[in-house]
This record gives structure tokens, sequence and C-alpha cells, in this order.
């Protein structure tokens, strides 16, 4: 098992891209479809201390899903945040690469060059 996860979703680009650079660096990352598998509520909250975001900062909010409910309101809580992403995966900014206690978002995807 490798001590590297990628939260991908194959249809993005960007997630496509990091994983061939991970893999072309020689890692068999453990691949989590997270729209169909999200992170749950203590894992992304992990995710965002090795990070160092904010909930809002790891979020799509150009996804309609965040519009329709209405996360821009400046008076949601972070815990109301992290369980908007749990419950609509579709909100949580990809791909994700973890490794060990170090995280990186492939936006672009050479940043997951820091953990090779």
């Amino acid at each position: 098992m490798s001590d590297v996860t990628i939260y991908h979703n194959p249809r993005c680009s960007k997630s496509r891209q990091t994983l061939a650079i991970l893999e072309e660096g020689g890692v068999t990352p453990n691949i989590v479809e997270y729209l169909h598998n999200p992170p749950d509520t203590q894992t992304l909250k992990s995710i965002l201390t090795m990070l160092n975001l904010e909930p809002r900062e790891l979020m799509r909010t150009k996804e309609s899903v965040y519009a329709e409910k209405n996360l821009d309101n400046d008076a949601l809580s972070a815990q109301e945040l992290i369980q908007a992403m749990v419950d609509n995966p579709i909100l949580i900014e990809r791909p994700i690469v973890v490794k060990g206690n170090q995280a990186v978002v492939g936006r672009p995807p050479e940043n997951v060059a820091a953990l090779i």
C-alpha cells in the first residue's frame, strides 16, 4: 500500500495530469475518487490543517451548488462549510495529494513535485 493518496476526479484534466506526474515520479498512489467516496469530516479537517487552508479556500466556488446553498454567506462556520463539502464533494477543489502529514492541491499539477 502506498503512503501517497490522491483525491482524484478522472474527468478533470488537472487531476489526470497530477496523477501522471506522480506515476512518472515512480509513485503508485492510493486513488480515491472523492466524488464517489468523499472524505469524512475528520479527514477533511485533517487535510485542511495540512494545507493550512480555511474551508472556503478549498471550495470550488463556481459550482452551482455553492450558490444554491448560499455558501458565500460569511456567517457560516468552518464546520458548516466542511459539512457542505462532505455532503457535496463536487465542492472540494481537486486534486489533493496527501503524503504522511503533508498535502498539496494539484493546481497547478506541478505542485505535487514537492511530495515526490
